[in-house]
């Protein structure tokens, strides 16, 4: 298997992995805050396995949006322009407890079998 293969094969499990994580992430990023959607995008920067672009951001923000788990106001600050910021609803933060408590037991069922 030469190197390029690899690598791509690093690169579908990243995107696999963050595909499956992402709605987690956002609702992680927004517990006890607001954030625009800009924001979000340079936040999950940081993080070497968040990294995504606005086509993957904007339609999950949406999708949350009509399901009730995030809501989202405008706001504008100063002369800047408006900004859509971002919060959890009630809903949300059921949501996001009930993700992180399978995210946990997930990272411990595969440690367990990567240990064994």
């Amino acid at each position: 298997m030469s190197m390029s293969d690899t690598s791509q094969q690093h690169a579908k499990w990243d995107a696999q992995l963050r595909k499956g994580t992402l709605e987690l992430a956002v609702l992680a990023a927004l517990d006890g805050q607001q954030k625009y959607g800009l924001e979000l995008l340079n936040y999950f920067q940081q993080f070497d396995t968040l990294q995504i672009t606005e086509g993957t951001l904007y339609p999950l923000l949406d999708r949350l949006k009509r399901e009730g788990i995030l809501t989202a106001c405008w706001l504008q600050e100063g002369e800047q322009r408006p900004r859509k910021y971002y919060s959890l609803t009630d809903a949300g933060l059921q949501k996001l407890e009930f993700l992180k408590q399978r995210w946990v037991k997930t990272v411990a069922d595969l440690s367990s079998l990567l240990t064994e």
